[in-house]
């Protein structure tokens, strides 16, 4: 056994310790076992850099890199911004939420195999704090993501031109997305137990992003990817979190990009509770 197994052994039953409350008692224990699972969460943000940093430095590398390479973009008439950093920085940010989300699929796989996981179902409370704990350390990470990439990006020369309601909305977003990647991550994880999942995990919200109006407007899209970025769920979401970085008038219907964001945290969380169940049985 490894230094680092038994140091994950020691934390794990520390962990269990602190989740481990009475049962029958209210909301009150479960918010301090979720609260407890979620600080756990972000220690490993400390003790397993590799798990945080690709979704941090994805993002990051991505609104940089689209933005510098795709500049002329904005040259194609009709395009709702005259500056690259607009269009892309709030897609990075919605890309590093996903990834954020599904690395608590990476972290539950991990404690699946290790055994802890078995230790946490049998703890004296609620198993919505399973859900739970891993979705708030998501928004913490999440909240750290947007703080670093929007930064960057206005450095660059974003320009916010919905003022702190286009802020807002992007934060808003952020934080919906990455519940659908927890959602999808943790569904993912139970069901199959192992790594294999993952590469469902990363495939499954890469192609679902960007099989939308990622890198260009429907309005000038063509061919196949055209009707199928016009009827898949996230473009409204993706719109919405560009709502502040574009021109004015640009997103018509902005409460259709809430709405299917709700729908789709609604559905992923579902997925995640489902398969809780099954893992259960």
């Amino acid at each position: 056994m490894t230094v680092e197994r038994l140091d994950d052994t020691a934390m794990a039953a520390g962990t269990a310790s602190t989740t481990a409350v009475p049962r029958g008692v209210g909301s009150g224990a479960l918010v301090a076992s979720a609260l407890g699972l979620a600080v756990r969460n972000l220690r490993n943000i400390r003790r397993l850099p590799s798990a945080f940093l690709p979704a941090l430095m994805m993002p990051l590398v991505q609104s940089i890199a689209f933005s510098g390479t795709f500049f002329a973009i904005t040259q194609v008439p009709g395009f709702p911004t005259d500056r690259s950093i607009n269009w892309f920085m709030p897609l990075a940010v919605v890309m590093g939420a996903s990834f954020a989300g599904i690395g608590i699929g990476f972290s539950t796989v991990r404690d699946l195999e290790s055994g802890f996981y078995d230790r946490l179902r049998m703890a004296p409370v609620s198993r919505r704090a399973l859900l739970l704990g891993p979705l708030f350390g998501v928004w913490v990470r999440t909240l750290i993501l947007m703080v670093i990439v929007i930064g960057t990006g206005l450095a660059l020369g974003a320009r916010l031109t919905g003022g702190l309601f286009g802020l807002a909305a992007l934060i808003v977003v952020g934080l919906g997305v990455s519940v659908v990647g927890t959602g999808w991550g943790l569904g993912l994880a139970y069901r199959f137990g192992d790594m294999r999942a993952s590469a469902f995990m990363q495939l499954g919200l890469f192609l679902a992003l960007f099989l939308t109006s990622a890198q260009a407007p429907l309005s000038i899209m063509t061919g196949w990817l055209y009707y199928v970025a016009r009827v898949n769920p996230f473009t409204p979401v993706i719109d919405l979190a560009r709502i502040g970085f574009v021109e004015p008038g640009t997103v018509e219907r902005p409460w259709v990009g809430l709405v299917a964001l709700v729908l789709l945290a609604a559905v992923a969380m579902g997925f995640a509770d489902r398969g809780l169940r099954r893992l259960s049985r």
